[in-house]
């Protein structure tokens, strides 16, 4: 029980969800006052048209938050930087892209181009770090091996590492999509990271659990009816965080498992729009990502959340068996 509560774990839950609550009151209506609200919903069900308006950029709440508490614990846990600097080099990604589209009014953003190639510059950043100063083996363990067997791919490490580094940040993308979804399905990911980083003693407790802490206090603000979206400011940036623990703690292949949401929603909307270009206007779904096809379905936003957590949870807990 003493390990379980000990102040590593806990204080940095409470500090940034306490920077969070404080910071939603203040931020939120300096972002009504820049007017950087997303007024076109387009991309969403008809039902998403009322939200028009709702302040947009919000994941700078709990990037702060997150940022702030981790840097009090960062002399004595210096794994803690290279997550930080995965997640900040996305979230400034997402920061740029939200506030071209939002507050300069460009409907564009970052052109794709501009996002892919900014993304693939972060991700090789972190690569080299990985490959030729953290120290850490580039092996993966593999689960249900009871923690004997990792998995060495050679050559083919460094493509597989973009593969799974961009599919995560850009699946986190994709998952924020509905009041509280994506804050909720990474605080159970945060949560998972937080018990093996204990148990493995990998020294990244402070940020795992600075995550937690923060986006509950985001949640005040973000759960439905939301008074904030996180924007690509906080969805990248997320998807940054989980992505970076894993690979410190050679769990990628646990992502099938503990980022199955993330998977699934950037599965459904490549293959909408491959089989919608294939078949010349068909559609497999009634929207993607998945999450509006359900939607469409007649599912009302907190239900896809629930049950998008509780699965999350369930594939958690299956990950957690098979360490």
């Amino acid at each position: 029980m003493n390990k379980l509560l000990n102040s590593d774990m806990v204080w940095p839950i409470v500090l940034a969800f306490a920077i969070s609550a404080i910071l939603g009151p203040i931020i939120i209506p300096l972002l009504r006052r820049l007017k950087a609200s997303d007024t076109e919903r387009g991309e969403g069900p008809e039902s998403h048209k009322k939200k028009a308006g709702t302040p947009l950029m919000g994941g700078i709440i709990f990037l702060i938050a997150i940022v702030i508490t981790s840097l009090i614990y960062i002399k004595d846990y210096p794994n803690i930087m290279p997550v930080l600097f995965l997640m900040l080099g996305f979230g400034l990604i997402g920061f740029l892209d939200d506030y071209i589209k939002v507050v300069l009014k460009r409907s564009m953003g970052l052109r794709a181009w501009q996002k892919m190639l900014a993304q693939i510059f972060v991700t090789t950043a972190f690569i080299v770090y990985m490959y030729l100063y953290s120290g850490i083996e580039l092996t993966m363990l593999v689960p249900f091996t009871d923690g004997q067997y990792y998995l060495d791919l050679g050559w083919g490490t460094i493509p597989l590492m973009y593969l799974v580094i961009l599919g995560t940040v850009n699946g986190s993308n994709l998952t924020d999509g509905v009041d509280g979804l994506e804050s909720s399905v990474t605080v159970i990911m945060a949560a998972f990271f937080t018990v093996v980083a204990m148990g493995l003693g990998a020294g990244l407790e402070p940020i795992t659990c600075a995550v937690l802490g923060g986006l509950m206090g985001f949640l005040l603000f973000n759960v439905h009816p939301a008074q904030v979206f996180m924007g690509d400011t906080g969805s990248l940036a997320l998807g940054g965080f989980v992505v970076a623990v894993a690979y410190m703690m050679q769990l990628p292949l646990f992502l099938i498992f503990v980022a199955f949401i993330y998977l699934v929603e950037i599965l459904s909307d490549l293959l909408q729009v491959g089989y919608f270009k294939l078949t010349h206007g068909k559609r497999i779904f009634r929207m993607a990502p998945i999450h509006h096809h359900f939607e469409l379905g007649g599912w009302s936003e907190t239900k896809v959340v629930g049950i998008f957590s509780i699965v999350t949870t369930i594939l958690c807990l299956i990950a957690y068996m098979a360490l």
